[in-house]
């Protein structure tokens, strides 16, 4: 079973909790596809740290509350890079 990805979203949910928004709208707030959107809401795309930010900021969120990460249990902290 591959394991789940170490970055995830609440996009869907804020898009619907936001008057149902299409990620058509969503896309053209932020400046990408449609396409790009659906792929960041099914955790099959990582995107920037400036596209994080700008789909934050749509929902008027700190960017905390649209994204989550996971950090890989086997890491440890002096693996991670400084």
């Amino acid at each position: 079973m591959p394991a789940p990805p170490p970055i995830t979203n609440t996009i869907r949910r804020l898009r619907f909790d936001h008057g149902e928004m299409t990620q058509q709208q969503l896309a053209d707030r932020i400046g990408m596809t449609r396409q790009t959107i659906a792929a960041i809401e099914q955790n099959k795309y990582s995107p920037s740290l400036e596209a994080a930010f700008r789909i934050a900021e749509v929902f008027g969120v700190p960017v905390g509350e649209v994204f989550q990460w996971k950090a890989d249990p086997q890491s440890t902290s002096s693996e991670r890079p400084r």
